[in-house]
C-alpha cells in the first residue's frame, strides 16, 4: 500500500486498482484546484474505482462540489467508479441541496467504499 501526501491530500492505495483520496480540510475555492489536480493524477490506467475520503472535511462550497461533478463525469467516461465517503451532516446536507445526493455512490465508511 503505497501512500502519497501533499498539505491538504493524502493519497493512499489500500488494494490494487483502488485510490482514496482523503483532503485534510475544508474544500473552497482556494483548496478545490489541488483537489482537481489531485483526482485527475490518480484516475488512470490500472485504477477501478477511486474513494473520495470526506472525513477531514467539515464544510465544502460550490467549487468544491463542481470539482466532485467534474470527476464523476471524468470517472464515467473512464470506466472508474467513483465513491464518497465519511461525509459529515453539514456536507451531506449541502450534496441534497444540491440534489447530487442521488447522483453520487455515497457510503459510510471506507471500508463500505473498498468493499462497494
Amino acid at each position: 500500500m503505497a501512500n502519497q501526501q501533499s498539505s491538504f491530500i493524502n493519497t493512499e492505495r489500500p488494494e490494487q486498482g483502488v485510490i482514496v483520496i482523503a483532503p485534510s480540510a475544508d474544500i473552497d475555492m482556494s483548496r478545490s484546484p489541488e483537489l482537481r489536480t489531485a483526482i485527475r493524477q490518480e484516475m488512470g490506467a490500472g485504477v477501478h474505482k477511486l474513494i473520495v475520503d470526506l472525513e477531514e472535511v467539515h464544510y465544502m462550497d460550490s467549487s468544491g462540489l463542481a470539482t466532485l461533478v467534474e470527476a464523476m463525469r471524468n470517472a464515467s467516461n473512464t470506466s472508474t467508479k467513483l465513491v464518497i465517503c465519511n461525509m459529515n451532516q453539514k456536507v451531506s446536507a449541502i450534496f441534497e441541496i444540491a440534489r447530487l445526493d442521488s447522483f453520487f455512490s455515497i457510503v459510510h465508511s471506507r471500508e463500505d467504499a473498498i468493499s462497494a
